[in-house]
């Protein structure tokens, strides 16, 4: 990678990262793109490889990595190692299986083609260049886990890194070309300007997760070139307390769900909303569950995660009234379930729900009735850590899902193909047409 301009700097508390030149990053798009021509990236090997290339990145650079996701923001001990963590076990979960992955499937075809030795088969085809457009809010877990995705599928990628994080951000410009050829996987950094350019280059794949104003922007810039686009967006998350709910485990939970990653996880509870014969309980279970899992002083607790800007700081600061509230969840009341259904689905749909109860029936309504990305039953944000699961929003929460194999799905496309013996014809389908043979088409909707 050419020496970035030093022209144009990243600032963030204190410190500074010079941009990429905008000249090297379009040399590593065009070299990106030359090489996914020569279909290197397809096989099976070079995918391995660079999940090998990877993990070894995180293993021999773990401290490093923990220590650069702690100095950004996250304090927490145990989410500042998680990142790090669980970008090597993703990995290692995606090498496991590719190989089983990879293989064509075979599709049922009707009964008459079966018998005269057709077979058909679903192949998976890497899209392309792809292009990962990184988050702040999960130094590590959100820009690699989408590269895992895209690697494995047989994408060569780049990363746009969020200027957000200066720590971070360093250390993967600085360890991702040591350990990966430019051709195959790439970090770039810059601004809003920076996007928009990169937005102007024929991306085979476009993968952004962010705001819903700049997926809209997104999808704009896709139109102009038809991209397939995968969209993590946000939203309002609720959790919804019934009466029939353990009131001190939800209230723990919900209080940990809202405030991990200093409360600027995507999938945390934007708002509780509690039944009117537990509200008082409920609200003195989480001022207890603040004192038990961050102290009286959460400021000084570095087990509760920095806030990643004095702006955002700020912006946060000026929704609080500090003579009522200690940390930002508002808690609202309601009487009738299906009158908070319906208000629910008023609002735009949410990346997360959660629903805190031991009525089955209460339970099997919400999930059926309310539509969200997706959640848990008397949990928070933790479906999530599952590899096996789709993650992913809908409506102006986001578009697609990854993780594991689904992920491998969302950045390949399904390529149908059917297979006819040489010396088979299909008869019916060449004039002149006879009742007979428009008779025969029948046979095609016979499985």
């Amino acid at each position: 990678m050419s020496t970035p301009s030093k022209s144009k700097l990243s600032e963030v508390q204190g410190g500074s990262i010079p941009f990429t030149p905008w000249a090297s990053t379009e040399e590593l798009f065009r070299k990106q793109k030359a090489y996914f021509d020569t279909d290197a990236t397809k096989t099976y090997e070079w995918r391995v490889d660079q999940l090998d290339r990877l993990v070894r990145m995180l293993k021999e650079n773990y401290e490093r990595f923990a220590d650069a996701s702690r100095r950004d923001f996250k304090t927490a001990a145990q989410e500042n190692a998680f990142e790090v963590s669980a970008s090597i076990a993703t990995s290692e979960f995606a090498k496991s299986q590719l190989r089983e992955w990879m293989k064509p499937v075979e599709a049922p075809l009707p009964k008459f083609l079966a018998k005269s030795g057709h077979k058909g088969m679903v192949y998976r085809e890497p899209y392309g260049v792809t292009l990962i457009i990184c988050p702040f809010n999960g130094p590590l877990l959100l820009s690699l886990r989408p590269a895992v995705a895209a690697l494995s599928a047989g994408n060569p990628c780049m990363l746009k890194l969020s200027e957000a994080l200066l720590a971070t951000d360093e250390l993967l410009l600085e360890l991702i070309p040591r350990y990966f050829e430019p051709e195959s996987f790439s970090a770039v950094i810059g601004a809003r300007e920076t996007v928009t350019n990169l937005l102007k280059l024929p991306f085979d794949f476009l993968f952004l997760t962010g705001s819903v104003g700049v997926g809209k922007v997104v999808m704009r810039a896709a139109a102009e070139n038809l991209t397939p686009v995968l969209l993590e967006l946000g939203g309002q998350n609720p959790a919804i307390v019934d009466e029939t709910a353990n009131i001190p485990d939800a209230a723990k939970k919900i209080v940990w769900g809202a405030m991990a990653w200093g409360g600027q996880w995507c999938t945390s509870p934007g708002y509780a909303v509690v039944h009117e014969s537990i509200a008082e309980q409920f609200v003195a279970e989480c001022e207890k569950a603040v004192v038990e899992l961050y102290s009286t002083d959460p400021k000084s607790n570095p087990d509760y995660s920095r806030v990643i800007s004095p702006a955002a700081v700020e912006r946060l600061a000026s929704l609080i009234d500090p003579k009522k509230v200690v940390y930002v969840l508002p808690i609202l009341i309601y009487s009738d379930l299906g009158k908070l259904i319906d208000k629910i689905k008023s609002l735009p749909k949410p990346l997360a729900g959660y629903v805190f109860s031991r009525n089955q029936q209460a339970i099997d309504r919400i999930l059926q009735s309310v539509s969200f990305g997706g959640g848990a039953v008397n949990q928070t944000n933790v479906f999530l850590f599952i590899e096996s699961m789709p993650y992913g929003g809908v409506g102006s929460s986001g578009i697609g899902n990854y993780y594991g194999k689904y992920g491998y799905d969302s950045l390949t496309h399904a390529k149908s193909i059917l297979i006819s013996p040489a010396e088979v014809a299909i008869d019916h389908l060449f004039p002149p047409y006879t009742n007979e043979k428009v008779q025969a088409l029948s046979q095609w909707f016979d499985y």
